[in-house]
């Protein structure tokens, strides 16, 4: 059952929020172990409204640029002298994400009954990565916990900007795609029943793909809600397909083998692979854990199992570059050896780190040049699909202009 609860924290602050209990005195009796003090507690109404609200709230999410903030902002406050608990309570007043606060306010007493930072993160695996528990837990052990949030921060900060770039360029063909569709959706709805009409009262012989036309044509003007609700439930069908994990291999396997895309692809998870492993390693985490917690991080699959056959070469205590050596395909040939030097240096954070800089300096090249390259190929399918329909739709026009004549 839904009880919604005002309650005051060991702040001294009051807090308001929703919790899930058998009974309000169940949820009393949660909210004092954590140490508040609950004031009242009242069943939630299940109106619609708050059922569509509690189904939204579902759906809530910390941004990664609300994230790269508030480890730079904690970072700054530790580093001024401020306490783990009080640095969250501040954070917790300036944040306007509803999620993020709450998500504060149970740091905050985490920590205050005696827990680690690192495990009362490890609560909101959906917001902090294992990359950032591990070097927060490294930070801990090392007694350099605004050191680990500092570079936390960094690493974070990059991969954002990294995303934020391939996003940006990918933007343009997606808004030309979506308006390709509505225009075309609006052509067949509009346009083809009238020429249909014509070359129906005029008695015209339509070829084949004329006719498959108009057909579509009909039924878009006689469905067309239905239509659209059709184009989403089909984009909805391929989004989901597209995350569920048995399509995983087969996705990630056609985005390597892709012209210009497969490349960039392999540059982007060398560059995370190497970034991954050289914060972790620079924090004090050791090479298998962090090969462990760069096996998560890492998206495609083919990736992933490079890396566990990496942590078992490690295991039996076999050079790491070995394994990068084998999988040139995947990795480039500077990985490994870079690696090597690395491990015959012992500065392969360093080395690591090198690798990540200059293959997110080639992906941003390439990003910015990304929309010269996809406009040729929107041209010609723009073109291919215009072309397609004026022949179509012209053709039995010269067939009546032929008869006039």
């Amino acid at each position: 059952m839904l009880f919604s609860y005002t309650a005051k924290l060991k702040t001294g602050e009051i807090f308001e929020g929703t919790m899930e209990s058998t009974d309000r005195f169940a949820l009393s009796r949660d909210l004092r172990a954590r140490g508040d003090t609950p004031l009242s507690i009242t069943p939630a109404k299940s109106s619609a409204l708050n059922n569509i609200l509690n189904l939204g709230s579902r759906f809530r999410r910390v941004k990664a640029s609300e994230l790269v903030i508030l480890t730079k902002n904690l970072s700054g406050m530790l580093r001024a002298g401020l306490s783990l608990s009080r640095s969250l309570s501040v954070l917790k007043k300036q944040t306007k994400n509803s999620l993020l606060s709450e998500i504060l306010v149970s740091l905050s007493n985490d920590i205050d009954s005696g827990e680690t930072f690192s495990s009362a993160l490890a609560k909101f695996p959906r917001v902090f990565s294992p990359l950032f528990v591990s070097m927060i837990r490294a930070g801990e052990d090392s007694g350099n916990l605004s050191g680990a949030l500092s570079q936390v921060g960094a690493s974070l900060e990059k991969t954002h900007a990294l995303v934020k770039k391939i996003h940006g360029a990918l933007m343009y063909p997606g808004v030309i795609l979506s308006a390709m569709v509505v225009i075309g959706v609006l052509m067949f709805a509009f346009v083809v029943p009238t020429l249909a009409g014509t070359f129906k009262e005029l008695g015209v012989q339509l070829p084949f793909s004329t006719k498959v036309l108009i057909f579509i044509g009909t039924f878009i003007s006689s469905h067309l809600l239905l239509t659209f609700a059709l184009l989403g439930g089909i984009a909805a069908g391929i989004y989901y397909l597209f995350r569920a994990p048995f399509m995983a291999r087969y996705i990630d396997f056609t985005l390597l083998t892709l012209p210009v895309f497969g490349k960039m692809a392999r540059e982007m998870n060398t560059a995370r692979t190497a970034r991954t492993l050289s914060s972790l390693l620079s924090s004090g985490v050791s090479l298998l854990r962090a090969i462990e917690v760069t096996e998560d991080v890492v998206q495609n699959v083919y990736f992933k199992e490079v890396l566990a056959k990496a942590k078992n070469v490690v295991e039996k205590g076999t050079p790491f570059s070995e394994v990068f050596k084998a999988h040139t395909n995947l990795y480039p040939v500077m990985m490994s050896e870079m690696i090597q030097v690395g491990e015959e240096t012992g500065k392969l954070s360093d080395m690591l780190l090198q690798i990540a800089t200059f293959y997110e300096e080639e992906i941003d090249n390439k990003t910015k040049n990304l929309s010269t390259i996809i406009e040729p190929i929107l041209m010609v399918l723009i073109g291919s699909g215009v072309g397609f329909f004026a022949i179509s739709m012209i053709s039995p026009l010269y067939s009546i202009l032929g008869e006039i004549q």
